[in-house]
């Protein structure tokens, strides 16, 4: 910093510069994005991938992006180096400034806290930047990109911000949030003969101090081109041999090298388009070192598995860098504090694989404190369900735990118990017909039945039913419902088995009790119900109803006629209720 103050102190007494036809036009440019101890400032950086429409209008520019003291210093010394035999001067500063109210310091990326006595060589004084723009009155331009929201208070003395300037005549002076500060240095000022009054006008983001004429056309015209004269075989040789290093370095100040020593040579037009496309990718210096490290397809791989771990999805995990990935990179390093380039160093590489291995394991311990859990609550739940054995018990806990610890040890057990089950329903099912057929009546067919209804015998239970009880009498459809049977013969049989007049009577008991229509379908449905075939639920009494009848009053002890009495009725009506 020492160095800085004497070389504007000394650029105070320099005489006049010449006219600006005769003399080059120069461009400092320092962006400050990303500090060390100070935090980031979104868009700091970015003036300094605004200048190639400088470039373009022949600019000899100096430039560096997120600076420390050391770098800032060897790029202002450059820059006074060709101050003397400029014509116009344009300095754009972007990023953390600090000010006691009279006077104001740009800071490097390694700064630390500030204190009014310790600001040291990290903070580059804008009064002396101004000294040297003095020297070029009215072709001399600052620009100043800051933080509009800072508030920080360092210490009593100073705080964050640009304070009062002391703007020496025909120094113009703009000041801005960073975007807009980069954008006019991009736009604006790439404008051939542009006036700066219309611009800043045009734009209306920046406040502009200091020398500003009415009409102020401050930018050159576009340089002319130059047909170089003849040179001699010597002239040409080392033009080559100095074109060959310098495209083998591939670096900003290579080429502008190279136009300084040869300002008619072979190449301009070759080393104007690489400065202007090195100036406009943002991290050609990171692209170019992630390059150097020369990694390998699996070496990737392996970066996009860490990044994976730590949660950033990379769309694949196939060896290439392509955008899902730079994203992830990005995504890391804004967590991690580094710039957002996307492109890696080894040291990033390192850090990101001691995160991932430290990540992984706590995976694996997480996981690992899960299973165990996980087979904590399997075997409470088997003792509480499968252990005792039982089929409920065994079907809850295959439930709950299809692919459980004991699945295998329940299921064969439930296959056990459903084995036995259909033993012993094949048992009582052979001891009920054995019995059936020992007692060999249509009763005992029909008890048969009402436990096996689709049991292996049951339609030969059914076929004995019907050969013991005989056929079915034809029943007149005409017939009104509560009727029964032709006067003379027995309801269900076919076979006169009682006297007319124990019919007429069992009938005129049956109409006595008046039943209505749903009544009765409720007794059909009830002897349907007892497996006694009484037709169709219909409110119609045929003679498969009354066949019905005559069996349920059979197997319940009452003098069977085949027609309602109020014993029958009420018990019939009773089993309806119970069910």
């Amino acid at each position: 910093m020492r160095h800085l103050l004497l070389t504007a102190t000394f650029a105070l007494g320099l005489p006049l510069l010449a006219p600006a036809a005769m003399a080059g036009d120069v461009a400092l440019v320092l962006g400050n994005e990303r500090y060390d101890t100070l935090g980031r400032l979104p868009r700091g950086a970015e003036v300094t991938v605004a200048t190639a429409g400088l470039s373009a209008l022949g600019f000899d520019i100096s430039v560096l992006r997120n600076g420390d003291a050391a770098g800032v210093a060897r790029t202002l010394e450059g820059f006074l180096e060709v101050v003397p035999d400029a014509g116009r001067i344009v300095v754009a500063l972007s990023g953390r400034f600090v000010t006691d109210g009279e006077r104001t310091w740009f800071l490097t990326a390694d700064a630390g806290a500030p204190g009014i006595l310790t600001l040291g060589e990290t903070a580059i004084p804008v009064d002396s930047l101004l000294a040297v723009l003095a020297r070029a009155p009215g072709q001399a331009l600052l620009l100043l990109g800051a933080d509009p929201g800072a508030t920080v208070e360092f210490d009593p003395w100073l705080h964050e911000g640009i304070g009062a300037l002391d703007i020496p005549q025909g120094v113009t002076v703009l000041t801005g949030e960073p975007r807009p500060v980069a954008d006019f240095l991009r736009d604006a000022l790439g404008r051939p003969e542009g006036d700066l009054a219309a611009l800043l006008a045009e734009d209306g983001r920046l406040v502009a101090a200091g020398f500003l004429p009415a009409s102020f056309p401050f930018m050159p015209a576009l340089p002319e081109v130059v047909v170089p004269p003849a040179a001699d075989a010597d002239r040409i040789a080392a033009d080559e041999a100095l074109w060959r290093r310098v495209m083998a370095q591939d670096n900003v100040e290579a080429y502008r090298g190279y136009l300084r020593q040869f300002p008619e040579g072979r190449h301009i037009a070759e080393a104007q388009t690489a400065i202007a496309a090195i100036l406009s990718e943002p991290f050609r210096d990171e692209r170019l070192a992630e390059e150097a490290l020369g990694l390998t397809r699996e070496q990737r791989r392996d970066i996009q598995s860490d990044l994976t771990t730590m949660g950033f999805d990379t769309r694949g995990i196939d060896g290439i860098f392509g955008q899902g990935t730079r994203r992830a990179i990005m995504n890391w390093q804004q967590e991690n504090g580094f710039a957002q380039s996307g492109y890696l160093t080894m040291e990033q590489v390192q850090r990101l694989d001691g995160q991932a291995a430290r990540r992984a394991a706590e995976i694996a311990t997480e996981a690992e404190r899960q299973r165990q859990e996980a087979a904590r609550l399997d075997r409470a739940y088997w003792e509480e369900t499968g252990a005792r054995g039982d089929e409920a018990g065994l079907r809850a806990y295959l439930m709950r735990h299809p692919q459980g610890m004991f699945a295998a040890e329940a299921e064969q057990a439930l296959e056990r118990i459903l084995r036995q089950a259909q033993e012993d329903q094949a048992a009582r099912e052979s001891g009920a017909w054995e019995t059936a057929r020992r007692q060999d009546s249509a009763r005992a067919y029909r008890d048969y039945l009402r436990a096996f209804p689709e049991g292996p015998h049951a339609a030969e239970a059914r076929a004995r039913i019907a050969a013991i009880e005989g056929a079915v009498v034809p029943v007149d459809p005409a017939q009104p419902p509560g009727q029964g049977s032709e006067p003379g013969s027995e309801p269900g049989s076919g076979t006169p088995q009682a006297g007319q007049a124990e019919t007429d009577r069992a009938r005129a008991v049956e109409e006595a009790l008046g039943l209505n229509s749903l009544t009765l379908r409720l007794i059909e449905s009830r002897l349907a119900g007892l497996g006694l075939d009484p037709g169709e639920v219909d409110g119609r009494f045929d003679n498969r109803t009354r066949r019905a009848i005559r069996r349920y009053q059979e197997e319940n002890g009452i003098a069977p006629s085949g027609y309602l009495d109020e014993q029958t009725m009420v018990r019939i009506l009773a089993g309806v209720i119970g069910n």
